[in-house]
């Protein structure tokens, strides 16, 4: 980082160095022109208030001295005088700009480069009262010949100042990059540390990063050891009964028993490794398609009628109610989010209990809501019941089949589609969870 900062910086100033310098020459050069025009437009006024073209003949001696050459040219555009060259044989100056604008607005100027590159000519004509034409002209240093004498100063002024950048950008480098070190250094005392201020809110977002990286990792720990948990029973089960027979230790209704009991287990390890991977599906699931238009009020009604038998077979009564109301999600995702919310309200119920389902809209919001007369669940589990394998009863879970996922995907499902989700319980009494849905313009955002 500091080397880097430390190049940034040096090209910076190179480049300012450079820059400037040429810029330095660019104006000096206008201000040269400027000045030159100047001279010339006052000579060529004082020259035209004498006798001409006979004053001519005498102002041959300080004409050499100001470096000045006078021309003077008739209305045809044919030369009548030259300072510093014979007129016989001159081409005829009629197409020459400065003498055109001359006849045109009465004075005229131009600069044209000379063979080489080192000098320009400038120009500056008069239209004389005759209708003649006065010109005066003078050769100046062109910008690259002011350029090219002025190298040996330009480089030893940019040597200098590049030494003087080099030991400026490393302390600025290491005055710049201390507060940052300090800060890296220390992270669980950012207030204490000389910092920047705009790095509090970033360093603040990476320790709470760093934390959320390790709380991930023991989650994922525990979930780990949780999932070889509860894969261990399950499979010990196997294992025992399928000995068992093995080994001729099981004849006529003990062979039914120890089969109906790998059954059993095999489908409590079907379902436990099924609604992992899909839990694990929804851990890396990102919404890149728009979610479609789905009746909330349909996918309820038929999932009610799904799960009747089930209620049946718990002695428990599953009713519907609310109205038709549509929301934007994944069709696949919704039926699993009301089947688990369902199947729990039902497995967790009383003998003769009820499970009420309403899916409806309250205050311009859709909404589905769960409410059984079950066992219900105590205030210090109520925070903890949306976590992986939690299980407010484990025994009655495992006598279920619970696998202690099903809340975790509903709260996984919750979370893709900008939902909102709200648990009322109390022991004895029952529980209600209500799944509040996000406005279609926030359901169809991805995540």
């Amino acid at each position: 980082m500091k080397k880097k900062i430390n190049r940034q910086l040096m090209f910076i100033s190179s480049i300012a160095v450079v820059v400037t310098v040429l810029l330095m020459a660019v104006v000096f050069y206008r201000m040269l022109q400027a000045q030159v025009i100047e001279d010339l437009r006052v000579y060529a006024h004082m020259v035209a208030k004498s006798d001409l073209p006979a004053s001519l003949e005498n102002m041959q001696e300080e004409l050499k001295k100001e470096a000045m050459r006078v021309t003077l040219v008739n209305d045809d555009g044919n030369v009548l005088y030259e300072s510093d060259a014979d007129v016989t044989g001159m081409d005829n100056h009629l197409e020459r700009p400065e003498v055109q604008k001359a006849m045109q607005y009465g004075e005229g100027q131009s600069v044209r480069q000379s063979s080489t590159m080192g000098k320009n000519t400038f120009y500056y004509a008069i239209l004389l009262d005759d209708g003649s034409i006065l010109r005066v002209s003078r050769d100046s240093h062109s910008i690259w010949s002011i350029l090219f004498r002025s190298l040996p100063v330009f480089l030893v002024t940019l040597i200098l100042l590049l030494v003087v950048c080099v030991a400026l950008s490393r302390y600025l480098t290491k005055s710049l990059v201390l507060p940052i070190e300090q800060m890296a250094a220390d992270m669980d005392h950012i207030g204490e540390a000389n910092v920047y201020e705009e790095l509090v809110p970033f360093a603040e977002t990476i320790r709470a990063q760093h934390e959320a990286i390790l709380s991930n990792a023991n989650m994922r720990q525990e979930f780990t050891a949780n999932v070889s948990h509860e894969l261990k029973t399950p499979l010990a089960a196997i294992s025992g009964y399928s000995e068992l027979i093995e080994n001729g230790m099981a004849s006529g209704p003990d062979v039914v028993r120890f089969a109906s009991g790998i059954h059993q287990s095999a489908n409590r390890l079907l379902t436990l490794i099924n609604d992992i991977i899909r839990l694990s599906e929804l851990d890396v699931m990102k919404q890149t398609e728009p979610f479609e238009e789905i009746s909330l009020y349909e996918l309820a009604r038929d999932s009610v009628e799904m799960l009747q038998i089930r209620a049946e077979e718990h002695g428990v009564i599953l009713s519907m109610t609310g109205r038709p109301c549509s929301i934007h999600g994944d069709k696949q995702m919704i039926e699993e989010l009301i089947y688990n919310l369902c199947d729990n309200a039902i497995c967790y119920n009383n003998p003769g209990g009820l499970v009420s389902v309403t899916a409806d809209t309250e205050e311009g919001r859709v909404f589905l809501r769960v409410k059984d007369t079950g066992i219900g669940i105590p205030k210090e589990s109520q925070e903890r019941i949306f976590e992986r394998f939690y299980r407010v009863d484990k025994s009655r879970s495992k006598s279920t089949g619970g696998t202690g996922l099903g809340l975790a995907i509903v709260k996984h499902i919750v979370a893709v589609h900008n939902a909102e989700i709200s648990l009322d319980s109390e022991i004895g009494k029952g529980t209600e969870i209500t799944v509040t849905f996000a406005s279609p313009s926030r359901a169809n955002a991805p995540k």
